[in-house]
């Protein structure tokens, strides 16, 4: 089963509950008050953003990999808007995502390459492939609407 048939918000939520019970992956105090970019004008109101946060890179590892920090800056970056003036887009604060991908390496989810970037470990593929799994079973149970 392939990451890539399944929704992604569905793992991605999934994958965030996983995540909660490892204790290698654990938000750390500055969390609640740090913004995710300069594009975000408040911090996360969500209590278990760094979870959801922390699926969606090992996803994105999973599916684009190897990848660093600056790609994944700019894949979580967006549209920075200035009243009158045209929206620029601004790349994602890269802290988080350093501390996320440091805290999955822990986990043995991710592993660095010799030329940089990270890349999924057999262990973190195994994880996403059993998710997957689960859910293609459950929406093939789930009948379709006419």
């Amino acid at each position: 089963m392939s990451v890539r048939e399944v929704p992604p918000n569905m793992l991605i939520k999934r994958l965030g509950e996983e995540l909660r019970n490892l204790k290698e992956l654990q938000p750390p105090e500055w969390s609640r008050y740090v913004k995710t970019g300069a594009h975000r004008e408040r911090p996360p109101e969500q209590p278990t953003w760094w979870h959801v946060r922390a699926a969606s890179v090992l996803r994105r590892i999973y599916l684009d990999g190897p990848i660093g920090v600056s790609r994944l800056r700019t894949h979580y970056g967006g549209r920075r808007k200035r009243g009158s003036a045209p929206g620029h887009s601004r790349k994602a604060g890269g802290k988080i995502l350093r501390a996320i991908l440091q805290q999955l390496e822990q986990a043995e989810l991710v592993t660095k390459t010799e030329r940089g970037g990270r890349r999924i470990t057999a262990k973190g593929a195994s994880l996403l492939d059993r998710l997957a799994d689960r859910i293609k079973a459950e929406l093939a149970k789930v009948p379709k609407a006419a």
